[in-house]
């Protein structure tokens, strides 16, 4: 029984004492439909698909919704870079910002480049997201081609 307990507690402690990292977990880039959708009911599978259509079907796309989930134990500010193509296919980089409260659980926070500024972007080539406190940047995601 000790030995089953030792075992739990090496497995979990590693957890729990990581828990109070600020650092971002997940980013999740999603395209928006005319209607603001990313998906046309709650289910995962659907939401796939319908992205793969949307992919296909450009004319329906408005813009591009970047779920992220972070970890913030205090107030911190979270920074999305999108690097686009651009007028005349030059790289250009647009940068979006929000605020995260503080909270010891996940938060997920959208950021999205829509209407105008998404169609005259042109292609999205990669993201860079980070998790900010002042001056200090804590954590860092991104994309493969960043």
């Amino acid at each position: 029984m000790r030995r089953i307990l030792c075992l739990i507690f090496l497995c979990v402690a590693p957890a729990l004492f990581a828990a109070d990292e600020d650092r971002i977990i997940k980013v999740l880039p999603f395209l928006v439909d005319t209607n603001g959708n990313i998906a046309r009911s709650p289910s995962l599978f659907d939401r796939d698909a319908y992205q793969a259509y949307l992919h296909i079907h450009t004319n329906d796309v408005s813009g591009m919704r970047y779920d992220v989930q972070c970890r913030a134990a205090e107030p911190l500010k979270l920074r999305l870079e999108i690097r686009v193509t651009g007028t005349n296919n030059t790289p250009q980089t647009k940068t979006l910002e929000t605020d995260i409260p503080a909270g010891h659980f996940e938060n997920w926070t959208q950021l999205k480049l829509a209407g105008d500024d998404y169609k005259n972007s042109g292609n999205i080539i990669a993201w860079h997201a980070t998790l900010w406190k002042d001056s200090t940047q804590l954590s860092e995601q991104k994309s493969f081609l960043w």
